[in-house]
C-alpha cells in the first residue's frame, strides 16, 4: 500500500468519524443548561483546543508540506514527536467535541481521532520503513508516536516552505471550527423541542 492509499483511508475513516461526532452532537444533551457557566466555560475551552490545532498543523506543515514520502523529517516539531500533525487533529476533535457542553463528547470525539490515526500511523510506519531503513527505525526508537517530548528538540538554521501547501493545511484546519455553528445550530433545536435527545452526559 501506498502512501498516498494510506491518506485515502485516514480520510474516508475521519469522515466517518465526523458523521459519528455529528450524530453525537445531534442527539446528546449535557446535564448544564444552554447558558449555564460551566457549559459556556466547556465551550469556550473546546473553542481554545480548535485554534491550537489550527496553528499548530500549520506550524507542523512548515517542516513537512510536499516532503511527506520522500524525505524523512526529523527537525522542529517532528523531532519531539513523530506525527505533530495528528497529534494536534487529536487536539482538534477533543475541541470539537467540547462544543456540544459535554466533557464527555469531548474525550470521545478525542478517543475516537486517536483511534483512527493510530491505525493510520502503524500503516504508514511499516512503507517508511521500506522507504528509509534503519534510519527511520532509528527514529522510531527515539522519538514518541504521538505525544510530544520537548527535551527531544532540535532544528535546522533554514527552512524552505511550500507555500500553498501550507496555506491548503491552514485551510483544511479551519473545518475544525464549523463544529462552532453545528453545535450552536443542534442547540437550538433541541431547545425548541424539534430534535430529540436521546443521551444526557456531564
Amino acid at each position: 500500500m501506498s502512501i498516498a492509499r494510506v491518506q485515502t483511508v485516514r480520510k474516508i475513516v475521519l469522515a466517518v468519524a465526523i458523521a459519528i461526532a455529528v450524530f453525537l452532537f445531534a442527539v446528546t444533551d449535557t446535564i448544564y443548561p444552554s447558558g449555564h457557566s460551566l457549559h459556556e466555560m466547556i465551550e469556550w475551552i473546546g473553542i481554545l483546543l480548535i485554534v491550537i490545532c489550527i496553528l499548530g498543523r500549520t506550524w507542523s506543515s512548515l517542516y513537512i508540506a510536499g516532503r511527506k514520502g520522500r524525505e524523512l523529517v526529523t527537525n522542529g516539531p517532528y523531532s519531539t514527536c513523530r506525527n505533530p500533525l495528528y497529534f494536534f487533529s487529536i487536539i482538534g476533535a477533543a475541541g470539537m467535541g467540547l462544543q456540544s457542553g459535554s466533557l464527555v463528547v469531548g474525550g470521545i470525539c478525542g478517543a475516537i481521532a486517536t483511534f483512527v490515526f493510530y491505525v493510520v500511523v502503524t500503516q504508514e510506519e511499516q512503507l517508511l520503513i521500506g522507504v528509509h531503513g534503519k534510519k527511520f527505525r532509528d527514529y522510531l526508537a527515539k522519538v514518541p508516536r504521538f505525544l510530544p517530548n520537548p527535551g527531544l528538540w532540535h532544528d535546522n538554521k533554514t527552512l524552505t516552505i511550500q507555500t500553498p501547501r501550507v496555506l491548503m493545511t491552514f485551510a483544511d484546519a479551519l473545518i475544525f471550527l464549523l463544529s462552532v455553528p453545528i453545535a450552536e445550530g443542534f442547540e437550538a433545536l433541541r431547545d425548541l423541542g424539534t430534535i430529540p435527545t436521546l443521551l444526557v452526559l456531564p
